[in-house]
């Protein structure tokens, strides 16, 4: 890179360093990708073609149904929306045969169901399906999205170069803030620079991107989800500490509720992203998804570990036989902590932890008391009992499956406040 761009790359990021005010838990809601990926033929896939009708659809079940009461709120567009070429002043439109009344029209109906729409576009001089990039046409995208009321963008990277996006991130950023509507940003930057520094600057990142991708698409598949799993828990230390309310790394979709997946790997998927603070974007069919995965996808108490304020980012601490131990701090003195189980076997493996090991300690805090700690165990919704930071705790857990405790400590007056009651 020459140092005309470096000079251009770093006076785009400190001029316009994100200003939105969004994201301060992650993003939840709905996307089309993984579902129904690039489906463009309306006469055969009547009900799957990515078209308004089935974004109207998934509106009307967000709404209907309860999910966005629970936090799923962003209704998102992914690639193949749009028309083949620009119109004749250079701007965007949808498909006029899929999209009939555009897309300002399906924003006004996702709004009038309390939603939030997001839309997809990419950075290079096409999307990766072939459509009309942004790359030289930034401003003017950035105006359209927030003319026609879109809430968040979805900013791919193919058919671009390195030195190409190291300006046309920031450049979107800058486009967006300009626009004075606050639309989160999602940058897909970071996966195409291999997800790690030195080629990724996690610090600068933060000051352009909401939410970002680094790593991989997913496939509907519980080996991409274990892949992504181990990434994330060899990287940690790079990837933890760029997490925070404002910005969130984004492991990709949840597929649960599609094809591939077992009830207990939907537990588990749900619960690891929940501990990775991650955005939860379902991407399956809420028309007909089995009343077991929407379950997994309704839990409060995973939904609550996920959209926890103090926005931290779990971390593995054991790792040992295909048996992984996380913990993830929260806000009042809370923890969350998981086992996750990439067993294969088919048989219940004993395992046996300490708090402790999970980094469940309030030593470096002077203002807690606490002595014993509850388990309550979020997906069989029950709880494990009182145990204190050393104590040693056994479960059985099965193959492909995970054990996730909300911890909340309680203090030496209380507990000799309830033994004094209790004789």
């Amino acid at each position: 890179m020459n140092i005309n761009l470096v000079v251009l790359v770093l006076s785009v990021s400190c001029a316009y360093a994100l200003d939105n005010g969004l994201a301060r838990t992650p993003p939840m809601g709905w996307m089309a990708w993984e579902r129904f990926r690039c489906i463009t033929d309306c006469q055969t896939f009547p009900k799957d073609c990515i078209s308004e009708n089935l974004f109207m659809d998934m509106a009307d079940r967000l709404a209907e149904d309860g999910w966005r009461d629970l936090g799923y709120k962003y209704v998102r567009i992914d690639d193949c929306w749009m028309a083949k070429h620009r119109d004749d002043h250079g701007k965007l439109f949808a498909n006029e045969t899929r999209f009939p009344h555009g897309i300002k029209a399906l924003a006004e109906y996702i709004h009038d169901r309390k939603l939030k729409l997001g839309i997809y576009e990419d950075f290079g001089t096409h999307t990766c399906g072939g459509y009309p990039g942004s790359q030289g046409y930034e401003k003017v995208d950035a105006e359209t999205f927030a003319e026609w009321g879109v809430d968040m963008l979805k900013f791919d990277g193919c058919y671009s170069n390195e030195t190409a996006r190291a300006v046309g991130y920031p450049l979107m950023g800058q486009a967006l803030n300009a626009t004075k509507r606050p639309i989160l940003y999602s940058c897909s930057w970071p996966a195409y620079q291999g997800g790690l520094p030195p080629k990724v600057n996690y610090t600068e990142l933060g000051e352009i991107c909401n939410v970002w991708r680094n790593y991989g698409d997913i496939q509907d598949a519980w080996a991409d989800v274990v892949a992504i799993i181990e990434w994330y828990a060899t990287n940690q230390d790079v990837l933890a500490s760029a997490a925070a309310p404002g910005h969130f790394n984004d492991p990709d979709m949840l597929i649960v509720g599609d094809f591939s997946l077992s009830l207990e790997q939907s537990k588990a998927q749900f619960g690891m992203w929940a501990m990775l603070a991650a955005p939860l974007f379902m991407s399956n069919d809420l028309r007909s998804m089995s009343r077991e995965a929407a379950e997994v996808l309704r839990n409060k108490w995973v939904i609550a570990v996920n959209q926890d304020p103090l926005g931290k980012q779990g971390k593995r601490y054991i790792n040992k036989d295909k048996i992984q131990g996380w913990g993830r701090q929260l806000a009042d003195d809370r923890f969350a902590v998981a086992v996750l189980s990439t067993r294969t076997d088919d048989v219940p493996y004993h395992f046996t932890f300490t708090l402790n090991q999970m980094k469940v300690s309030y030593f470096n805090n002077p203002h807690s008391y606490a002595s014993f700690f509850t388990l309550y165990e979020v997906f069989e919704g029950r709880s494990y009992g009182m145990f204190e930071a050393n104590d040693e705790i056994a479960i059985n857990i099965p193959s492909s499956s995970i054990r996730m405790f909300h911890v909340m400590p309680i203090s030496y007056e209380f507990m000799n406040r309830f033994s004094n009651q209790v004789l």
